[in-house]
């Protein structure tokens, strides 16, 4: 089957081939992404910073306020229960 046409199964070789470049492209991208947060968090550590800490910051942030006062009402409920 030449490239590009569609076996019997319905199947685009050059279209499939297409995602699964990008795919490969962006998974590339993400891993490089990752070596740069490392860095980062490697310099901020260099820097003083507690790097546990930043990350607990940074899940944080990531949730809405209702979602955040949630977990944090409901870690409360956790400490109280243990008596902490």
């Amino acid at each position: 089957m030449p490239d590009g046409q569609t076996s019997d199964k319905g199947i685009s070789a050059q279209r499939l081939k297409s995602f699964i470049e990008r795919i490969e492209r962006l998974e590339e991208e993400k891993k490089a992404m990752g070596a740069d947060v490392r860095e980062v968090y490697s310099e901020a550590k260099s820097s003083g910073f507690d790097v546990k800490i930043m990350r607990k910051v940074i899940a944080l942030r990531k949730m809405d306020a209702a979602e955040r006062q949630e977990q944090e009402a409901l870690m409360q409920v956790y400490i109280d229960a243990i008596g902490m």
